[in-house]
C-alpha cells in the first residue's frame, strides 16, 4: 500500500481538518478496558489494592538458607513414599488414638489447608514466660510379679521349729508323689515291639489263598442275592400318569405346602411367647461368661507367680525344696552339711522371672569302666608324684629314687594310652 495522501496545510480550515484524533481513541478504549475489568486503578484507594500481612512477619530467607532446607537424596530415601501401601500388622484391633490420628489426617487431606497461618511453625519466643520444654515417653516396663529373690519358707532353715520343718517337709513329700503319681496314671507309651508268634510262610500262602468267602451256591442267602439282582437287572414298565392321578398330586402339595405354613406359624408364636424366657437365658449366659472370664484372670495371674509364661521349647520346671531331713538338723551352723545351691537358685530365678529360655536338665553319667580307669590312674599319678619327689630329696636313698623315676615313666605311659573320659548323655 502507498504512503497516505497529504491534505493541504495552507490556512486554517486545512489545520483542522486535518487534526490526528488517535490519543482520543486510545483513551476510549482504555476506559473501555477499565470498565470491563472492574474500574482504573489509579482512581481506586490503596485499601481495596492492597492488604496488611498480620499473621506473621517472616524475615526473608537468604539464599544459603534455602540450600540448607533441601533434603538429601540419602535422606529422602529414608523419608515415607505416599505411593508405597504400608505393611499391615500382625495385630487386627488397634488403638483409639491410632484411629483419631488417621481420622485426622483424612479429613485434613479431604478438606485442604484452608488457613495457611496454621501451618506456618511457631517462633518461639525465647524471653516469654511460657516455660514450654519436651516430655518424653519413656517404656516403663512392667514389673514382674515374681520378686528376684524369694524368701524360703521357715521349715527350710538350719534350725527350724518342729512344726514349720514338718509342714515343708510335708509339702515337699507331696510335690514328689504327685510327681509319681502322673507318671504312674499317664497314658501308656506306645511299645516298640508287640509280642506275638511269627507267622511261617506256608501258612501266609494259605491265608493268602483262603480270603473267606465261598463259591458255592449252597448258601441261601446268596441265593437270594442272585435274585434281586435279576429282578433289578428286568426292564420297568412305565405307566401313562392320567390327568386325575396329576391332579391329586397337586393338591397333595398344595395340603403339605398349607400344613408346614401353618406348623410355621405356631412355632413363631411359641417363639414370641417365650421372648421373656429367652431374655433370661441371655443374661444367665452372660453372666456366666463373665464370672468364668473372671476365674480365668485370677488362674492366669496366680500361674504367673508360680512360674512364667512359655518362652521356649521346654517348659519352666521348679525346683525341689531345699529342706533338711530330721536326721540332718544338728543345730549348728558348724556341723551343717554345705551344698553348693546359690548359682542353681540364681538360674532358677532368672528363668521363673522369664529372662532366660528354661533348658531341661541333661544328666550326664561316665562309663564306669572309663571312670573307674580314670580315677585308678589319678590316684596313681599322685602316688608316683609324692615318691619322685622325695625321691629327689633323699639322693642318699638310690632305691627310692630310682622307684620314683620308674613310677614316673609308668605315668607318662599310662596317660598316654588313656583315652578321654566318655560322657553318656
Amino acid at each position: 500500500m502507498g504512503k497516505k495522501a497529504k491534505g493541504s496545510r495552507k490556512g486554517k480550515k486545512a489545520w483542522r481538518a486535518n487534526i490526528s484524533t488517535q490519543d482520543i481513541d486510545d483513551f476510549i478504549e482504555k476506559s473501555t478496558k477499565d470498565a470491563l475489568s472492574g474500574g482504573n486503578l489509579n482512581s481506586l484507594p490503596s485499601d481495596q489494592i492492597f492488604f496488611e500481612d498480620k499473621s506473621q512477619d517472616l524475615a526473608v530467607k537468604k539464599k544459603i538458607e534455602k540450600h540448607r532446607q533441601k533434603v538429601l537424596h540419602c535422606d529422602s530415601l529414608l523419608q515415607k513414599n505416599q505411593f508405597v501401601l504400608p505393611v499391615p500388622s500382625s495385630t487386627l484391633k488397634k488403638s483409639t488414638k491410632n484411629r483419631k490420628a488417621v481420622s485426622k489426617i483424612k479429613d485434613a487431606n479431604q478438606n485442604g489447608h484452608k488457613d495457611d497461618s496454621s501451618l506456618a511453625p511457631d517462633v518461639f519466643d525465647l524471653w516469654g514466660d511460657k516455660g514450654t520444654f519436651l516430655v518424653y515417653n519413656l517404656k516403663v516396663s512392667k514389673p514382674s510379679l515374681i520378686p528376684a529373690v524369694e524368701v524360703d519358707p521357715p521349715g527350710c532353715s538350719f534350725n527350724p521349729s518342729f512344726d514349720s520343718h514338718q509342714d515343708t517337709l510335708a509339702t515337699a513329700v507331696a510335690e514328689e508323689m504327685q510327681k509319681i503319681y502322673k507318671d504312674e496314671l499317664g497314658p501308656e507309651p506306645v511299645p516298640l515291639t508287640v509280642p506275638g508268634e511269627a507267622i511261617p510262610e506256608e501258612e501266609r500262602y494259605f491265608l493268602d489263598v483262603d480270603d473267606g468267602s465261598d463259591d458255592d451256591g449252597s448258601n441261601p442267602e446268596n441265593e437270594g442275592e442272585h435274585e434281586d439282582a435279576a429282578l433289578e437287572k428286568r426292564p420297568i414298565k412305565t405307566k401313562r400318569v392320567t390327568r386325575v392321578e396329576l391332579n391329586k398330586r397337586t393338591r397333595r402339595k398344595e395340603q403339605l405346602r398349607k400344613e408346614a405354613e401353618a406348623t410355621k406359624l405356631k412355632e413363631l408364636s411359641k417363639e414370641i411367647d417365650s421372648i421373656p424366657k429367652i431374655v433370661q437365658e441371655i443374661e444367665k449366659e452372660d453372666k456366666e461368661k463373665k464370672k468364668k472370664h473372671l476365674r480365668r484372670q485370677v488362674a492366669k495371674q496366680e500361674r504367673l507367680k508360680a512360674r512364667p509364661p512359655r518362652i521356649g521349647k521346654y517348659k519352666f520346671e521348679p525346683a525341689p525344696v531345699q529342706v533338711l531331713l530330721s536326721e540332718e538338723i544338728t543345730g549348728s551352723i558348724r556341723k551343717l552339711k554345705g551344698c553348693c545351691t546359690l548359682i542353681k537358685d540364681r538360674y532358677k530365678s532368672l528363668e521363673k522371672r522369664g529372662l532366660i529360655v528354661p533348658k531341661p536338665n541333661r544328666r550326664r553319667n561316665m562309663d564306669p569302666y572309663t571312670a573307674v580307669r580314670y580315677k585308678f590312674i589319678t590316684l596313681f599319678s599322685h602316688f608316683s608324684y609324692h615318691a619322685f619327689f622325695f625321691g629327689c630329696k633323699l639322693q642318699f636313698f638310690p632305691h627310692l629314687f630310682t622307684f620314683g623315676i620308674i613310677l614316673c615313666h609308668l605315668e607318662f605311659a599310662s596317660w598316654w594310652a588313656m583315652p578321654s573320659p566318655k560322657w553318656n548323655s
